[in-house]
């Protein structure tokens, strides 16, 4: 890669706008559900696996299912995303709005 090329990247990597929304954690095993939403749903997955792994996620009820089931019965799913015009004020009350919905919806846990 040359610097033109890395240059190009690393300014195409900042002004990208990471995707907003509502996920869902499923554990197969036993049917459990758990809804977020985030403001950056390709950080959050990454920082649940993760947590979840070294065995330290804040949510024991999921950290216990983790433990039984593994990475392999559990699933990240996206249920839902904000336009990318949507303002930075309302952005986190319509998370929540929406996440509380979904919550709701599936029976789920929330996050």
């Amino acid at each position: 890669m040359t610097p033109a090329q890395r240059a190009a990247a690393l300014a195409a990597y900042r002004d990208r706008k990471p995707p907003a929304g509502v996920y869902a954690l499923r554990c197969a095993g036993t049917g459990q559900v758990w809804v977020g939403s985030s403001p950056d749903l390709d950080k959050i997955a990454n920082r649940h696996w993760f947590t979840l792994a070294q065995g330290t996620h804040p949510n024991a009820g999921l950290q216990a299912a983790f433990d039984a089931q593994g990475r392999a019965g559990f699933r990240f799913d996206i249920l839902e995303t904000l336009p990318d015009d949507t303002m930075a004020l309302s952005r986190a009350r319509l998370l929540d709005k929406a996440r509380d919905k979904h919550v709701a919806d599936l029976s789920a846990r929330r996050l």
